[in-house]
Parts: C-alpha cells; sequence; structure tokens
C-alpha cells in the first residue's frame, strides 16, 4: 500500500507527463509539490524501488506502467468526489479541489465503483476535466483555448487549465462556467483581449491571460 505522499508524488507526475512529451523534472515536480528538489529525490528512489516510476539522476522521471495505473486511480478518485461534492452537496466549483485532496486517498475500490454507480458514471469532473473509468480508459476531446479563436467564432466551455480557486471565483462572477456558448465578438488589437459574447446576450471582456485558459469544443 502506498503512502498518501507518494500517491501525491504519482499523481503530480502524471499531471506533468501529460503536458510534456518528455520525461518530468526533478525540479518540476519540486515546483508543483511545493517541495524542496532534495525530498523530491529522495522519494523519487522509493518510488523506483517499488517498481513505480523510472528514474536516473539527471535524466528525469517517468511512469511505469504500474505507477501510471495507481496515478490514474488517484485522478479518477479525485475527480468522482469532485463531482459528487458540488452535484450531490452543491459546493462550488472553486470549493471542491481542496476537499478532494483529502478524498482521492480512501483506499476502497469498492466505494469509488458504487460512487461511481451513483452518480451514473460521469465523464468529466466540475472543471471539465475527464474522468478515468474504472479500466484506466480517459476520454479525451480536442478542447482549444478560446485564446486561438479567431473573431466571430463560436464554442462551448468545456474546461479550465488553471483551477485557482481566485480565477474559478473570477469565472463565476462573469458567468463563463461549463456548458455556456461563447462567441467571440471582437478581438481588441492593444493587447489582445477578447469580447464575448455568452449565449448571444451578455458581453464580458477578458484577458489574453484569461483566455488561454479557458478551453472550449468548436
Amino acid at each position: 500500500m502506498n503512502s498518501f505522499t507518494e500517491e501525491n508524488y504519482l499523481k503530480s507526475i502524471y499531471h506533468l507527463s501529460v503536458t510534456d512529451d518528455e520525461s518530468v523534472s526533478t525540479n518540476s515536480i519540486a515546483a508543483a509539490l511545493n517541495t524542496k528538489a532534495a525530498s523530491v529525490t529522495d522519494m523519487l528512489k522509493k518510488l523506483a524501488d517499488k517498481k513505480l516510476i523510472n528514474y536516473a539522476k539527471y535524466q528525469g522521471v517517468s511512469l511505469t506502467d504500474e505507477g501510471r495505473a495507481v496515478a490514474i486511480n488517484i485522478v479518477r478518485k479525485h475527480r468522482l468526489w469532485e463531482f459528487f461534492l458540488m452535484e450531490k452537496l452543491h459546493f462550488k466549483w472553486d470549493e471542491v479541489h481542496e476537499l478532494a485532496e483529502e478524498l482521492e486517498h480512501i483506499s476502497s475500490a469498492e466505494l469509488i465503483d458504487r460512487l461511481d454507480r451513483f452518480l451514473e458514471y460521469p465523464k468529466y469532473d466540475p472543471h471539465g476535466d475527464p474522468i478515468p473509468d474504472r479500466n484506466g480508459c480517459i476520454k479525451t476531446d480536442e478542447l482549444k483555448p478560446i485564446s486561438v479563436l479567431p473573431i466571430n467564432s463560436r464554442g462551448t466551455i468545456m474546461g479550465v487549465r488553471e483551477h485557482a480557486p481566485a480565477f474559478l471565483q473570477y469565472l463565476a462572477k462573469l458567468q463563463l462556467t461549463i456548458g455556456i456558448q461563447v462567441h467571440v465578438a471582437d478581438i481588441i488589437d492593444y493587447d489582445q483581449s477578447v469580447i464575448l459574447k455568452l449565449n448571444n446576450k451578455n458581453s464580458v471582456t477578458i484577458s489574453r491571460e484569461v483566455a488561454k485558459n479557458i478551453l472550449v469544443t468548436i
């Protein structure tokens, strides 16, 4: 059985590997977990001894098949708990991440399978991230950030890249939440700010940085 700390490392390596085709660096892991590189090195050695990662000093880290399976299972539990907390207990989408961070370490596979069934097998969590099924399969959609859309294009918000509570609260205030249809009405030449029409009604203006972090389907 893996410790909570080991599970957090595996999950972080998995998330970092999704956005980087190459091996994950020790410094990247340290930054993601807000810890010192020396502490990361010690943990990586333990995970390598357990055959959960491939690790060679100065060459980065990658998950073994077993390590990837453990990481995806943690991700599955986290995202199911987020869905449950928001859908059934009515927490806001900026409140569920920290709670799910604690709940994801519950080890009972039977509990998680029953939770999945109770929720009727949701495909996405409240932030639009795909929920792996019990076999570790993940549905992938081609999502694009609003920042790459040309004027007059349309899309539906399906996810976010940034999960910080302050960012999610900001989007909620602007009504830029999952499922909202957006129309790129204009892009400001000066700073590339984007003017959006929401469901063909209200208009909002967002910075280019915000636009980079909102994902839509076309």
